[in-house]
Protein backbone atom coordinates (compact mmCIF):
# COMPACT_ATOMS: atom_id res chain seq x y z
CA UNK A 1 0.00 0.00 0.00
CA UNK A 2 1.52 3.43 -1.11
CA UNK A 3 1.53 6.18 1.62
CA UNK A 4 0.93 9.61 0.24
CA UNK A 5 3.53 12.67 1.38
CA UNK A 6 -0.12 14.12 3.07
CA UNK A 7 -0.36 11.13 5.26
CA UNK A 8 2.98 10.83 6.39
CA UNK A 9 2.97 14.84 7.22
CA UNK A 10 -0.17 14.15 9.08
CA UNK A 11 0.60 10.98 10.98
CA UNK A 12 4.02 11.17 12.60
CA UNK A 13 3.03 10.03 15.82
CA UNK A 14 4.58 6.39 15.89
CA UNK A 15 1.85 5.30 17.87
CA UNK A 16 -0.93 6.40 15.77
CA UNK A 17 0.99 4.96 12.67
CA UNK A 18 0.90 1.40 15.09
CA UNK A 19 -2.23 1.77 15.13
CA UNK A 20 -3.06 2.49 11.99
CA UNK A 21 -1.21 -0.35 10.52
CA UNK A 22 -3.48 -2.79 13.15
CA UNK A 23 -6.49 -1.04 11.53
CA UNK A 24 -5.37 -1.55 8.11
CA UNK A 25 -4.51 -5.25 8.80
CA UNK A 26 -7.61 -6.06 10.87
CA UNK A 27 -9.96 -4.84 8.00
CA UNK A 28 -8.65 -8.49 6.01
CA UNK A 29 -11.17 -9.84 9.26
CA UNK A 30 -14.30 -9.18 8.65
CA UNK A 31 -15.48 -12.65 8.10
CA UNK A 32 -18.66 -13.46 6.69
CA UNK A 33 -21.41 -14.57 8.60
CA UNK A 34 -22.90 -18.07 8.61
CA UNK A 35 -22.94 -19.30 5.15
CA UNK A 36 -26.58 -20.42 4.27
CA UNK A 37 -28.47 -19.45 0.79
CA UNK A 38 -31.82 -19.28 0.76
CA UNK A 39 -33.76 -22.57 1.35
CA UNK A 40 -35.74 -24.31 -1.18
CA UNK A 41 -37.75 -27.15 -1.04
CA UNK A 42 -38.46 -27.99 -4.72
CA UNK A 43 -36.84 -31.67 -4.49
CA UNK A 44 -39.66 -32.29 -1.73
CA UNK A 45 -42.70 -30.33 -3.99
CA UNK A 46 -44.33 -32.43 -6.21
CA UNK A 47 -44.47 -31.19 -9.99
CA UNK A 48 -48.73 -31.16 -10.19
CA UNK A 49 -51.42 -31.80 -7.55
CA UNK A 50 -52.79 -34.86 -6.89
CA UNK A 51 -56.38 -33.83 -6.74
CA UNK A 52 -58.12 -32.72 -9.88
CA UNK A 53 -58.11 -29.06 -10.69
CA UNK A 54 -60.17 -26.89 -13.05
CA UNK A 55 -58.89 -26.57 -16.17
CA UNK A 56 -60.41 -25.44 -19.75
CA UNK A 57 -62.03 -22.27 -18.56
CA UNK A 58 -60.36 -18.89 -17.74
CA UNK A 59 -57.38 -18.67 -14.98
CA UNK A 60 -58.20 -16.55 -12.02
CA UNK A 61 -55.89 -13.85 -10.81
CA UNK A 62 -54.40 -14.76 -7.47
CA UNK A 63 -54.44 -11.39 -6.35
CA UNK A 64 -57.80 -10.39 -7.34
CA UNK A 65 -59.68 -14.14 -7.55
CA UNK A 66 -62.92 -12.71 -5.97
CA UNK A 67 -63.52 -11.06 -8.79
CA UNK A 68 -64.93 -14.36 -10.04
CA UNK A 69 -68.46 -14.34 -8.41
CA UNK A 70 -68.80 -11.00 -10.43
CA UNK A 71 -70.36 -8.96 -7.77
CA UNK A 72 -69.33 -5.11 -7.38
CA UNK A 73 -70.92 -5.14 -3.56
CA UNK A 74 -68.39 -7.97 -3.18
CA UNK A 75 -65.59 -5.76 -4.81
CA UNK A 76 -65.99 -2.76 -3.15
CA UNK A 77 -66.29 -4.43 0.29
CA UNK A 78 -63.09 -6.09 0.09
CA UNK A 79 -61.38 -2.85 -1.04
CA UNK A 80 -62.66 -1.09 1.65
CA UNK A 81 -60.90 -3.92 3.77
CA UNK A 82 -57.87 -3.10 2.55
CA UNK A 83 -57.75 0.13 3.69
CA UNK A 84 -59.83 0.39 6.74
CA UNK A 85 -59.28 -2.86 8.20
CA UNK A 86 -57.85 -2.23 11.82
CA UNK A 87 -55.76 -5.88 11.91
CA UNK A 88 -54.09 -5.26 8.73
CA UNK A 89 -53.47 -1.26 10.02
CA UNK A 90 -51.80 -2.72 13.16
CA UNK A 91 -49.77 -5.43 11.11
CA UNK A 92 -48.77 -2.37 8.76
CA UNK A 93 -47.63 -0.27 11.59
CA UNK A 94 -45.15 -3.31 13.31
CA UNK A 95 -43.97 -3.66 9.86
CA UNK A 96 -42.86 -0.02 9.69
CA UNK A 97 -41.62 -0.64 13.40
CA UNK A 98 -39.48 -3.25 12.16
CA UNK A 99 -38.25 -1.45 9.12
CA UNK A 100 -37.35 1.57 10.94
CA UNK A 101 -35.69 -0.74 13.91
CA UNK A 102 -33.27 -2.30 11.08
CA UNK A 103 -32.05 0.54 10.09
CA UNK A 104 -30.94 1.40 13.60
CA UNK A 105 -29.19 -1.78 13.59
CA UNK A 106 -27.10 -0.66 10.55
CA UNK A 107 -26.16 2.67 11.64
CA UNK A 108 -25.29 0.70 15.34
CA UNK A 109 -21.62 -0.26 13.09
CA UNK A 110 -20.93 3.49 11.76
CA UNK A 111 -18.86 6.08 13.80
CA UNK A 112 -20.59 7.84 16.12
CA UNK A 113 -20.04 11.49 17.35
CA UNK A 114 -20.70 13.22 20.59
CA UNK A 115 -20.12 16.44 22.37
CA UNK A 116 -19.83 17.60 25.90
CA UNK A 117 -19.85 20.77 27.44
CA UNK A 118 -19.24 20.99 31.66
CA UNK A 119 -17.39 23.04 34.85
CA UNK A 120 -15.86 21.37 37.67
CA UNK A 121 -13.44 22.17 40.36
CA UNK A 122 -10.41 20.52 40.87
CA UNK A 123 -10.06 18.30 44.39
CA UNK A 124 -8.71 21.17 46.54
CA UNK A 125 -12.19 23.43 45.35
CA UNK A 126 -9.45 26.83 44.36
CA UNK A 127 -9.74 26.85 40.31
CA UNK A 128 -12.81 26.15 38.10
CA UNK A 129 -12.46 24.80 34.83
CA UNK A 130 -14.96 24.78 31.78
CA UNK A 131 -14.02 21.60 29.57
CA UNK A 132 -15.61 21.73 26.25
CA UNK A 133 -14.67 17.86 24.85
CA UNK A 134 -15.46 15.97 21.29
CA UNK A 135 -15.74 12.14 21.33
CA UNK A 136 -15.63 9.61 19.12
CA UNK A 137 -16.44 5.91 19.29
CA UNK A 138 -16.36 3.29 16.39
CA UNK A 139 -17.12 -0.79 16.85
CA UNK A 140 -15.69 -1.98 13.80
CA UNK A 141 -18.05 -4.71 13.56
CA UNK A 142 -15.37 -7.77 12.80
CA UNK A 143 -15.15 -11.32 12.01
CA UNK A 144 -18.69 -10.98 10.73
CA UNK A 145 -20.86 -9.08 13.11
CA UNK A 146 -21.89 -5.97 11.19
CA UNK A 147 -23.14 -8.23 8.77
CA UNK A 148 -24.91 -10.74 10.92
CA UNK A 149 -26.45 -7.65 12.65
CA UNK A 150 -27.45 -6.37 8.73
CA UNK A 151 -28.79 -9.58 8.18
CA UNK A 152 -30.53 -10.19 10.97
CA UNK A 153 -32.40 -6.86 11.11
CA UNK A 154 -33.49 -7.15 7.46
CA UNK A 155 -34.63 -10.93 7.90
CA UNK A 156 -36.98 -9.45 10.94
CA UNK A 157 -38.18 -7.08 8.66
CA UNK A 158 -39.10 -9.51 5.98
CA UNK A 159 -40.90 -11.09 8.27
CA UNK A 160 -42.95 -8.85 9.57
CA UNK A 161 -43.66 -7.82 5.98
CA UNK A 162 -44.63 -12.03 5.17
CA UNK A 163 -46.98 -11.65 8.38
CA UNK A 164 -48.54 -8.09 7.03
CA UNK A 165 -49.10 -9.79 3.78
CA UNK A 166 -50.49 -13.27 5.78
CA UNK A 167 -53.14 -11.04 7.17
CA UNK A 168 -54.07 -9.05 3.93
CA UNK A 169 -54.78 -12.90 2.81
CA UNK A 170 -56.87 -13.66 5.61
CA UNK A 171 -58.80 -10.41 5.80
CA UNK A 172 -59.58 -10.81 2.19
CA UNK A 173 -60.56 -14.66 2.62
CA UNK A 174 -63.15 -13.57 5.53
CA UNK A 175 -64.62 -10.74 3.99
CA UNK A 176 -64.97 -12.92 0.84
CA UNK A 177 -66.79 -15.90 3.32
CA UNK A 178 -68.67 -13.85 5.59
CA UNK A 179 -70.43 -12.18 2.43
CA UNK A 180 -71.03 -15.62 1.15
CA UNK A 181 -72.43 -16.75 4.18
CA UNK A 182 -74.66 -13.32 4.40
CA UNK A 183 -76.24 -14.11 0.78
CA UNK A 184 -76.17 -18.01 1.61
CA UNK A 185 -78.89 -17.19 4.98
CA UNK A 186 -80.83 -14.60 2.61
CA UNK A 187 -81.11 -17.04 -0.29
CA UNK A 188 -82.32 -19.85 2.00
CA UNK A 189 -85.08 -17.47 3.73
CA UNK A 190 -86.31 -16.81 0.09
CA UNK A 191 -86.79 -20.60 -0.05
CA UNK A 192 -88.09 -20.70 3.47
CA UNK A 193 -90.41 -18.03 2.96
CA UNK A 194 -91.80 -20.33 -0.27
CA UNK A 195 -92.03 -23.27 1.96
CA UNK A 196 -93.71 -21.22 3.97
CA UNK A 197 -96.19 -20.28 1.80
CA UNK A 198 -97.14 -23.78 0.38
CA UNK A 199 -97.36 -25.40 3.92
CA UNK A 200 -99.74 -22.59 5.15
CA UNK A 201 -101.87 -23.54 1.77
CA UNK A 202 -101.95 -26.88 2.52
CA UNK A 203 -102.85 -26.33 5.96
CA UNK A 204 -106.03 -24.39 4.95
CA UNK A 205 -106.97 -27.47 2.53
CA UNK A 206 -106.09 -30.05 5.34
CA UNK A 207 -108.81 -28.14 7.28
CA UNK A 208 -111.33 -28.68 4.30
CA UNK A 209 -110.69 -31.60 3.81
CA UNK A 210 -110.65 -32.43 7.48
CA UNK A 211 -114.52 -30.93 7.31
CA UNK A 212 -115.67 -32.46 4.22
CA UNK A 213 -114.48 -35.28 5.58
CA UNK A 214 -112.07 -36.23 3.03
CA UNK A 215 -109.04 -36.17 4.98
CA UNK A 216 -107.51 -37.28 8.71
CA UNK A 217 -106.92 -34.93 11.95
CA UNK A 218 -103.27 -35.83 11.14
CA UNK A 219 -102.96 -34.08 8.12
CA UNK A 220 -103.58 -30.40 9.92
CA UNK A 221 -101.46 -32.14 12.29
CA UNK A 222 -98.42 -32.59 9.97
CA UNK A 223 -98.93 -28.76 8.12
CA UNK A 224 -98.96 -27.21 11.19
CA UNK A 225 -95.63 -29.14 12.38
CA UNK A 226 -94.29 -28.17 9.16
CA UNK A 227 -95.24 -24.53 9.68
CA UNK A 228 -93.33 -24.29 12.89
CA UNK A 229 -90.32 -26.06 11.60
CA UNK A 230 -89.96 -23.81 9.17
CA UNK A 231 -90.08 -20.90 11.64
CA UNK A 232 -87.60 -22.64 13.71
CA UNK A 233 -85.57 -22.68 10.83
CA UNK A 234 -85.78 -19.14 9.40
CA UNK A 235 -84.72 -18.00 13.22
CA UNK A 236 -81.90 -19.72 12.72
CA UNK A 237 -81.03 -18.40 9.41
CA UNK A 238 -81.63 -14.59 10.76
CA UNK A 239 -78.96 -15.08 13.60
CA UNK A 240 -77.03 -15.90 10.56
CA UNK A 241 -77.45 -13.46 8.61
CA UNK A 242 -76.86 -10.79 11.78
CA UNK A 243 -73.53 -12.63 12.44
CA UNK A 244 -72.34 -12.44 8.88
CA UNK A 245 -73.77 -8.68 8.47
CA UNK A 246 -71.66 -8.07 11.55
CA UNK A 247 -68.35 -9.90 11.32
CA UNK A 248 -68.48 -8.04 8.10
CA UNK A 249 -68.36 -4.77 9.90
CA UNK A 250 -65.67 -5.88 12.23
CA UNK A 251 -63.63 -6.80 9.09
CA UNK A 252 -64.70 -3.26 7.83
CA UNK A 253 -63.62 -1.27 10.72
CA UNK A 254 -66.74 -0.05 11.32
CA UNK A 255 -69.22 0.22 14.67
CA UNK A 256 -72.42 0.33 12.30
CA UNK A 257 -73.82 -2.26 9.81
CA UNK A 258 -74.64 -0.92 6.30
CA UNK A 259 -78.59 -1.87 5.39
CA UNK A 260 -77.14 -2.32 1.55
CA UNK A 261 -75.65 -5.62 3.05
CA UNK A 262 -79.67 -6.65 3.83
CA UNK A 263 -81.36 -5.27 0.59
CA UNK A 264 -82.24 -8.47 -1.35
CA UNK A 265 -80.45 -8.36 -5.34
CA UNK A 266 -82.65 -7.85 -7.83
CA UNK A 267 -81.09 -11.14 -9.31
CA UNK A 268 -79.92 -13.73 -7.48
CA UNK A 269 -79.32 -13.64 -4.48
CA UNK A 270 -76.16 -15.88 -3.95
CA UNK A 271 -73.11 -14.46 -6.51
CA UNK A 272 -72.82 -17.40 -8.80
CA UNK A 273 -69.21 -18.43 -9.39
CA UNK A 274 -68.12 -18.36 -12.58
CA UNK A 275 -65.89 -21.21 -14.15
CA UNK A 276 -62.41 -20.81 -13.73
CA UNK A 277 -59.17 -22.91 -14.30
CA UNK A 278 -56.23 -23.20 -11.84
CA UNK A 279 -52.56 -22.17 -13.03
CA UNK A 280 -51.00 -22.53 -10.19
CA UNK A 281 -48.64 -25.39 -9.35
CA UNK A 282 -47.36 -26.63 -5.95
CA UNK A 283 -43.79 -24.49 -6.77
CA UNK A 284 -45.66 -21.79 -6.56
CA UNK A 285 -46.70 -22.15 -2.91
CA UNK A 286 -42.71 -20.98 -2.61
CA UNK A 287 -43.63 -17.20 -3.56
CA UNK A 288 -47.33 -16.80 -2.56
CA UNK A 289 -47.76 -18.09 0.65
CA UNK A 290 -46.89 -15.73 3.20
CA UNK A 291 -46.10 -18.49 6.24
CA UNK A 292 -43.59 -20.44 3.79
CA UNK A 293 -42.01 -16.57 3.18
CA UNK A 294 -41.94 -15.67 6.90
CA UNK A 295 -40.35 -19.28 7.82
CA UNK A 296 -37.41 -18.48 4.76
CA UNK A 297 -37.18 -15.02 7.21
CA UNK A 298 -36.54 -17.21 10.15
CA UNK A 299 -33.81 -18.58 8.49
CA UNK A 300 -32.17 -15.99 7.11
CA UNK A 301 -32.60 -14.30 11.30
CA UNK A 302 -31.17 -18.13 12.80
CA UNK A 303 -27.98 -18.45 10.11
CA UNK A 304 -27.47 -14.12 11.04
CA UNK A 305 -27.63 -15.17 14.95
CA UNK A 306 -25.27 -18.13 14.52
CA UNK A 307 -22.84 -15.54 12.54
CA UNK A 308 -23.05 -13.47 15.30
CA UNK A 309 -22.27 -15.94 18.12
CA UNK A 310 -19.38 -17.25 16.00
CA UNK A 311 -18.01 -13.64 16.23
CA UNK A 312 -18.04 -13.21 19.36
CA UNK A 313 -15.18 -16.38 19.48
CA UNK A 314 -13.09 -13.24 18.17
CA UNK A 315 -11.72 -10.03 19.80
CA UNK A 316 -14.62 -7.08 19.51
CA UNK A 317 -12.66 -4.02 18.68
CA UNK A 318 -13.79 -0.73 19.21
CA UNK A 319 -11.95 2.75 17.90
CA UNK A 320 -12.33 5.48 20.22
CA UNK A 321 -11.23 9.06 20.33
CA UNK A 322 -11.33 12.31 22.17
CA UNK A 323 -10.54 15.55 22.40
CA UNK A 324 -10.59 18.23 25.22
CA UNK A 325 -10.28 21.66 24.99
CA UNK A 326 -9.94 23.01 28.58
CA UNK A 327 -10.15 26.52 30.56
CA UNK A 328 -8.90 27.57 34.10
CA UNK A 329 -11.99 29.78 34.95
CA UNK A 330 -10.27 31.10 38.04
CA UNK A 331 -7.04 32.10 36.63
CA UNK A 332 -8.18 32.73 33.36
CA UNK A 333 -5.88 31.09 30.95
CA UNK A 334 -5.89 27.79 28.77
CA UNK A 335 -4.70 24.66 30.28
CA UNK A 336 -2.12 22.54 28.04
CA UNK A 337 -1.75 19.66 29.89
CA UNK A 338 -5.47 18.69 29.34
CA UNK A 339 -5.79 19.50 25.62
CA UNK A 340 -4.08 16.89 23.89
CA UNK A 341 -6.09 14.55 21.81
CA UNK A 342 -6.26 10.74 22.21
CA UNK A 343 -7.23 8.22 20.13
CA UNK A 344 -6.70 4.63 19.55
CA UNK A 345 -8.13 1.19 20.00
CA UNK A 346 -10.65 -0.70 22.65
CA UNK A 347 -9.80 -4.95 22.39
CA UNK A 348 -11.92 -6.97 23.80
CA UNK A 349 -9.91 -10.70 24.15
CA UNK A 350 -12.09 -13.62 24.95
CA UNK A 351 -9.46 -15.92 26.45
CA UNK A 352 -11.41 -18.36 29.28
CA UNK A 353 -15.41 -17.96 29.73
CA UNK A 354 -15.69 -21.88 30.48
CA UNK A 355 -16.89 -22.84 27.14
CA UNK A 356 -19.83 -20.64 26.86
CA UNK A 357 -19.31 -18.52 23.42
CA UNK A 358 -18.80 -22.08 22.31
CA UNK A 359 -22.16 -23.15 23.85
CA UNK A 360 -23.65 -20.12 22.40
CA UNK A 361 -22.32 -21.12 18.55
CA UNK A 362 -23.64 -24.60 19.52
CA UNK A 363 -27.33 -23.41 20.58
CA UNK A 364 -27.31 -21.04 17.08
CA UNK A 365 -26.51 -23.47 14.89
CA UNK A 366 -29.40 -25.76 16.33
CA UNK A 367 -31.71 -23.12 16.01
CA UNK A 368 -30.69 -22.57 12.61
CA UNK A 369 -31.31 -26.29 11.93
CA UNK A 370 -34.74 -26.12 13.80
CA UNK A 371 -35.86 -22.67 10.97
CA UNK A 372 -34.33 -25.07 7.96
CA UNK A 373 -36.86 -27.81 9.16
CA UNK A 374 -39.88 -25.70 10.16
CA UNK A 375 -39.63 -24.58 6.44
CA UNK A 376 -40.24 -27.31 4.80
CA UNK A 377 -42.75 -27.96 7.12
CA UNK A 378 -44.48 -24.28 5.97
CA UNK A 379 -44.13 -25.78 2.79
CA UNK A 380 -45.62 -28.98 3.43
CA UNK A 381 -48.17 -27.42 5.49
CA UNK A 382 -49.24 -25.48 2.48
CA UNK A 383 -49.24 -28.11 -0.44
CA UNK A 384 -51.81 -30.68 2.51
CA UNK A 385 -53.83 -27.16 3.11
CA UNK A 386 -54.18 -26.96 -1.05
CA UNK A 387 -55.11 -30.33 -1.85
CA UNK A 388 -57.68 -30.27 0.54
CA UNK A 389 -58.88 -27.40 -0.71
CA UNK A 390 -58.80 -28.66 -4.10
CA UNK A 391 -60.38 -32.16 -2.82
CA UNK A 392 -63.29 -29.92 -0.79
CA UNK A 393 -64.12 -28.20 -4.31
CA UNK A 394 -64.38 -31.22 -6.45
CA UNK A 395 -67.03 -33.08 -3.90
CA UNK A 396 -68.91 -30.06 -4.17
CA UNK A 397 -68.65 -29.67 -7.78
CA UNK A 398 -70.02 -33.68 -8.02
CA UNK A 399 -72.65 -32.33 -5.35
CA UNK A 400 -74.30 -29.45 -6.96
CA UNK A 401 -74.19 -31.64 -10.17
CA UNK A 402 -76.14 -34.29 -8.44
CA UNK A 403 -78.47 -31.84 -7.28
CA UNK A 404 -79.03 -29.59 -10.17
CA UNK A 405 -80.09 -33.23 -11.87
CA UNK A 406 -82.46 -33.86 -8.98
CA UNK A 407 -84.02 -30.37 -8.80
CA UNK A 408 -84.92 -30.90 -12.81
CA UNK A 409 -86.31 -34.23 -12.23
CA UNK A 410 -88.55 -33.12 -9.41
CA UNK A 411 -89.58 -29.79 -11.86
CA UNK A 412 -90.41 -31.57 -14.09
CA UNK A 413 -92.31 -34.02 -11.31
CA UNK A 414 -94.11 -30.89 -10.41
CA UNK A 415 -94.76 -29.51 -13.68
CA UNK A 416 -96.43 -32.82 -14.69
CA UNK A 417 -98.78 -32.92 -11.49
CA UNK A 418 -99.62 -29.49 -12.23
CA UNK A 419 -101.22 -30.24 -15.69
CA UNK A 420 -102.82 -33.07 -14.12
CA UNK A 421 -104.50 -30.26 -11.66
CA UNK A 422 -105.55 -28.17 -14.34
CA UNK A 423 -107.15 -31.14 -16.06
CA UNK A 424 -108.86 -32.39 -13.12
CA UNK A 425 -107.26 -35.62 -13.03
CA UNK A 426 -105.86 -34.30 -9.16
CA UNK A 427 -106.20 -31.72 -6.39
CA UNK A 428 -104.85 -29.06 -5.10
CA UNK A 429 -103.79 -30.19 -2.34
CA UNK A 430 -101.84 -33.41 -3.59
CA UNK A 431 -99.62 -31.23 -5.87
CA UNK A 432 -98.78 -28.81 -2.83
CA UNK A 433 -96.30 -31.37 -1.74
CA UNK A 434 -94.48 -31.91 -5.22
CA UNK A 435 -94.46 -28.18 -5.46
CA UNK A 436 -92.35 -28.17 -1.57
CA UNK A 437 -90.24 -30.93 -2.42
CA UNK A 438 -89.43 -29.55 -5.37
CA UNK A 439 -88.21 -26.15 -3.41
CA UNK A 440 -86.70 -28.39 -1.15
CA UNK A 441 -84.51 -29.82 -3.96
CA UNK A 442 -83.78 -26.15 -5.08
CA UNK A 443 -82.99 -24.92 -1.27
CA UNK A 444 -80.24 -27.82 -1.15
CA UNK A 445 -79.13 -27.11 -4.27
CA UNK A 446 -78.20 -23.21 -3.25
CA UNK A 447 -76.68 -24.76 -0.20
CA UNK A 448 -74.45 -27.10 -2.29
CA UNK A 449 -73.70 -23.80 -4.61
CA UNK A 450 -72.74 -22.08 -1.51
CA UNK A 451 -70.42 -24.86 0.04
CA UNK A 452 -68.59 -24.82 -3.66
CA UNK A 453 -68.37 -21.51 -3.34
CA UNK A 454 -66.47 -21.25 0.00
CA UNK A 455 -64.38 -24.17 -1.10
CA UNK A 456 -63.30 -21.83 -3.68
CA UNK A 457 -62.29 -19.20 -1.22
CA UNK A 458 -60.20 -22.17 0.82
CA UNK A 459 -58.38 -22.94 -2.43
CA UNK A 460 -57.55 -19.65 -3.10
CA UNK A 461 -56.45 -18.53 0.78
CA UNK A 462 -54.37 -21.58 1.15
CA UNK A 463 -52.99 -20.57 -2.38
CA UNK A 464 -52.02 -16.99 -0.94
CA UNK A 465 -54.21 -14.97 -2.59
CA UNK A 466 -54.58 -11.16 -1.98
CA UNK A 467 -53.70 -8.27 -3.58
CA UNK A 468 -50.15 -6.91 -3.71
CA UNK A 469 -49.08 -4.07 -1.11
CA UNK A 470 -49.24 -0.87 -2.76
CA UNK A 471 -45.45 -0.86 -2.88
CA UNK A 472 -42.63 -3.29 -3.83
CA UNK A 473 -40.69 -2.91 -0.28
CA UNK A 474 -43.73 -4.25 1.07
CA UNK A 475 -44.16 -7.12 -0.95
CA UNK A 476 -42.87 -9.97 1.58
CA UNK A 477 -41.52 -12.02 -1.64
CA UNK A 478 -39.44 -8.97 -2.42
CA UNK A 479 -38.60 -8.76 1.66
CA UNK A 480 -37.21 -12.27 1.93
CA UNK A 481 -34.54 -11.77 -0.70
CA UNK A 482 -32.18 -10.74 1.73
CA UNK A 483 -28.65 -9.48 -0.08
Amino acid sequence: MALYPTCLRVNRNPLFVAYATLSTLLTGCALPSADVSTPTATASVPSAWTQPAPTDAPVVDLRNWWKAFNDPVLDALVQEANTSNLDLALSQSRLREARLASGRTAAQYLPSLSANIQTLQDISATDTYFHASIDMVWELGLFGAAQSARQAAQAVAAAAGADTQGVRVSVVADVVRNYLDLRAAQQQLVHLQRMAALDERALSLAEVRVRTHQGSADEVTQARLRIEQVRATQALLQLASANAAQALAVLLGRTSLDPVWHQTPVNHILPALAPFALAQVPADLLRTRPDVHAAEAEVHRAAAALGLARSELYPRITLGGSFLYAYNITRNFRTRSDNAPAIGPIIDIPLFDWGRRRTQVDIRQENLNAALINYRRAVHHGIAETEGALAALSAQQVRVDALTQAATLLGERTTAAQTQARLGLTSEYDTLARQRAQQQSLAELDMALSARALAFVALYKALGGAPLPKSESEDPAHAATLP
